[in-house]
């Protein structure tokens, strides 16, 4: 919990005419009082040379003086210190308010946090005490205002903990960090996520067409990959980040408020809000750590279910993905093809003869060989491709943005590459085996998952049909009823 730091000077801002000569006055009375070291004290002509000057001070006095005291009291440029954690107190001296004998302050206050305490000109000697009264009461609403803040953070972190996608809780970090800190733009950079398509940037407060050129730049940056989830929570003043935001226009965009995010396993990834201009003092710090905080064991929890999810997809035999899994997985690569126009193709793979080797070596040379054919697929295909065992002796396989001539090529690869394997076959030595393969590809052969499929399973009944151990295109599919594979 983020605390006010009482050994850190106050700043005091004395903003008006003549303000210059108040504040040597309040200077030598506060000193005068013992409170000199406590207090630091400046004039200045406006409200916004005031504010810049104090940019990063979570905590100011405010001494607006003259006619003009409400309008510098009531400024924009003050609107900094109503983020959570921060607080102004605010003293109004001019002649529109008549001495008075009892009490040297009044207070005004439209709603929490809007208090103005007022004090006639006549009366400015009394400064010092009312600038202490003031200080205090300060130091009490900024550490009640900090409480609030955290309570608050707490209880929006409790989203995250209901999300078991972990590609959709980096993002969820990114708005809540934003929303919490009041800062317009951020970014996250994240590992993909295990589903399909999953993506590995969420930017938020850019222009569309900024926006998709900065995902197309940090998804280059080589440079961030190696980051992810590494360091603590901190303010970053340069670093790859800036160098990939420069590259799409944005010059000088400040210190980043960096949050490495990481789960228990792979789950690895970052978040950065823009300063915008400002400095991030330590409540944002904390704030932020308490966001990293729940937003990792949050990713922790979402990695355990995905975990579990996953077993649940997977063949006991032979390790790969289960009929289960390929045709949600489908679902998704076919919607992802489309919204981006690249081809996906589909292969469908039944070994010649399996029965045989059953009938003849048993079913658990059978099994072996289904693993060991398993093994020699998933080193023919990409890591994000999706290889599948469909049932029996049958595989599919998604090769994503994989136009069909391309499929054909793979797919007569992996044909060679079956034939050319020696299976081993326990006590009976090693077997050869055979492989016949259909091939379609979206939106050639089917636009969705049904047809699709079932153009790639009729490719591959002909393949088999026409002699076994060869591949077939789904172009060359003719009208009437597949023949009965062995």
């Amino acid at each position: 919990m983020s605390k006010v730091d009482r050994s850190a000077p106050i700043p005091v801002l004395i903003v008006g005419g003549g303000a210059d000569a108040i504040a040597a006055t309040l200077i030598v009375g506060l000193a005068a009082s013992g409170q000199g070291t406590r207090f630091s004290c400046a004039a200045f002509e406006t409200a916004a040379a005031a504010a810049d000057a104090s940019v990063g001070a979570s905590h100011v006095v405010l001494i607006a003086v003259g006619e003009d005291a409400d309008a510098i009291l009531s400024d924009v440029v003050w609107a900094q210190w109503r983020r959570p954690g921060a607080a102004i107190a605010r003293i109004a001296m001019s002649n529109a308010m008549a001495s008075a004998d009892t009490g040297m302050l009044s207070a005004e206050s439209e709603s929490p946090g809007t208090t103005v305490y007022r004090l006639p000109m006549a009366q400015f000697e009394a400064l010092p005490v009312a600038t202490q009264i003031v200080a205090r009461l300060l130091e009490v609403e900024q550490a009640e205002s900090s409480l609030r803040s955290q309570l608050e953070t707490e209880l929006a972190c409790e989203a995250l903990g209901s999300c078991l996608e972990p590609g959709k809780l980096y993002p969820m970090a990114l708005e809540l960090l934003l929303a919490r800190l009041d800062c317009r733009r951020g970014i996250a950079f994240f590992s993909p996520s295990p589903a399909p398509g999953g993506a590995g940037v969420a930017a938020r407060g850019f222009p569309e067409e900024v926006r998709d050129s900065l995902i197309r730049v940090l998804l280059d940056e080589k440079s961030l990959e190696s980051t992810m989830g590494h360091g603590e929570v901190g303010v970053v003043p340069w670093g790859p980040l800036h160098h990939a935001l420069g590259r799409v226009g944005l010059e000088s965009p400040g210190a980043l408020l960096s949050l490495p995010l990481r789960g228990d396993d792979r789950e690895v990834g970052h978040v950065w809000a823009l300063s915008e201009g400002r400095r991030f003092d330590g409540a944002d710090l904390e704030t932020a750590r308490t966001i990293a905080r729940h937003a990792n064991a949050a990713l922790s929890t979402a990695e355990r279910y995905h975990n579990a999810k996953e077993r649940a997809f997977i063949d006991d035999v032979t390790g790969v993905y289960n009929a289960r899994y390929l045709l949600a997985t489908a679902d998704n690569e076919i919607q992802r093809a489309a919204r981006y126009g690249n081809p996906l193709s589909v292969l469908f793979l039944d070994l010649d003869r399996f029965k045989k080797v059953n009938d003849v070596h048993g079913h658990l040379v059978g099994s072996d060989t289904l693993r060991e054919l398993s093994t020699l697929l998933f080193e023919c295909v990409r890591q994000v491709d999706t290889l599948a065992r469909y049932g029996g002796d049958e595989f599919t396989i998604l090769l994503v943005d994989t136009p069909h001539d391309v499929a054909l090529r793979i797919a007569e690869r992996i044909r060679a590459r079956v034939e050319s394997h020696l299976f081993e076959a326990g006590h009976d030595g090693t077997l050869r085996l055979t492989i016949s393969i259909g091939v379609a590809t979206c939106p050639i052969h089917g636009d969705t998952r049904e047809p699709l499929l079932d153009a790639a399973d009729k490719a591959m009944y002909r393949a088999k049909s026409e002699g076994r151990n060869r591949i077939s295109s789904a172009n060359e599919l003719s009208p009437g009823p597949p023949e009965k594979r062995q």
